[in-house]
């Protein structure tokens, strides 16, 4: 695929914040890309400076070849839909698809064409004539992707624009928009900091905080393979615990030694090893590689959520088993169950599921007082 957009080493402070550090990224024609993170990461900055919103204060945003970081937004080949979708209460769905062609002059039958077109890609096709303040939420947001594709621009940018509809509606909005992506050859950038969002939806995932990229990859190496304690926390839950490699595909935790899949690291490496809750077997006690007592059980419908007590860490567990409180339970993990992730200044900082009720005690009652 060819590089059409090229970040190089871009900063951005507001009022002295540093909002962007130092990142660069390449993004692709063709290509499904999504900036995943958490408020305030800087995610939503690196769409709007793609956009021509906002400026570099160092760095270079390349498009297509071109250095383009005084460029102002009507002049790149880029569109945007947001999550508050700006449609024109007072026009037909015709018309505020057609509101772009007609600002540049575009014959009237090449605009009927173009917006017909556009309509039956987002299945509007016999909407034309209503008024947008009678659509559904679903409905206005197909309308703000026609009017935004209708001049067919290169890239496509996207901030959160799913964030208003209901479950859903969202799910099978993130199934049309994939779908828009790969009929139109369109580049599409989307910001979420829904995790799930990104991995049904992406090519290729970048995982932002603090201002930084954590890691680039696809959603399959981004779940898989995390490369530090915050992506493997932020996609998905984890149990993130201390650990040592001993040699290659031998590593030591919860005390005791495991076989695994990972090489490279130095003899005796501190590291932070990952086992995703449904990577869990349950066995019976005397069977297990180690053993914990169940303190919760939570049916999730498809499966239960158990939190296990092993030696004061406490573990998340997804199973169909049925387990009680207060139970001791063994536990066995493969070696394609362990992670190997070198420590980083997220080490510490998540994994553990003591604070798991206590944090859900603390969103019922936040004042802390009695009710």
């Amino acid at each position: 695929m060819d590089k059409i957009i090229e970040l190089k080493n871009i900063s951005k402070s507001f009022d002295g914040e540093t909002v962007l550090d130092n990142i660069s990224l390449d993004i692709y024609d063709n290509e499904f890309i999504t900036l995943l993170g958490p408020s305030g990461c800087g995610k939503t900055t690196t769409l709007r400076m793609i956009g021509g919103f906002v400026q570099p204060d160092q760095g270079d945003v390349i498009f297509m070849g071109q250095r383009i970081n005084d460029v102002p937004p009507h002049k790149r080949n880029v569109n945007t839909v947001f999550q508050k979708y700006a449609l024109f209460p007072h026009l037909n769905v015709f018309e505020n698809v057609a509101f772009p062609l007609r600002e540049k002059g575009v014959p009237k039958k090449e605009i009927k064409e173009k917006v017909d077109e556009m309509l039956s890609l987002v299945m509007l096709s016999g909407f034309a004539n209503r008024r947008v303040t009678s659509l559904s939420g679903g409905q206005q947001q197909r309308v703000a992707i026609a009017r935004a594709l209708v001049s067919h621009p290169r890239v496509l940018l996207l901030d959160e624009p799913l964030g208003a509809l209901d479950l859903k509606l969202r799910k099978d909005m993130q199934q049309e928009l994939k779908k828009i992506q790969k009929s139109t050859g369109i580049t599409f950038v989307f910001v979420t900091h829904d995790q799930e969002e990104a991995l049904s939806m992406s090519d290729t995932i970048v995982v932002m905080s603090e201002g930084k990229i954590q890691q680039i990859g696809t959603p399959t190496d981004i779940y898989n393979e995390p490369m530090n304690a915050f992506v493997a926390d932020f996609i998905g839950e984890s149990n993130i615990v201390d650990g040592v490699m001993l040699a290659d595909y031998k590593v030591r935790f919860a005390k005791h030694t495991f076989d695994c899949l990972d090489a490279g690291f130095g003899k005796n490496e501190p590291v932070d090893v990952v086992v995703r809750p449904e990577d869990v077997d349950i066995v019976p006690a005397d069977a297990g590689m180690f053993r914990g007592t169940v303190t919760s059980v939570t049916f999730m419908g498809v499966h239960n959520e158990i939190i296990v007590d092993i030696d004061g860490f406490k573990w998340m567990i997804q199973t169909t088993d049925s387990v009680n409180e207060g139970e001791v339970i063994g536990l066995k993990l493969d070696p394609d169950a362990i992670h190997i992730m070198k420590k980083s200044k997220y080490s510490g900082m998540f994994g553990d599921y003591s604070s798991y009720s206590d944090e859900l005690d603390e969103l019922s009652n936040p004042g802390g007082e009695e009710e």
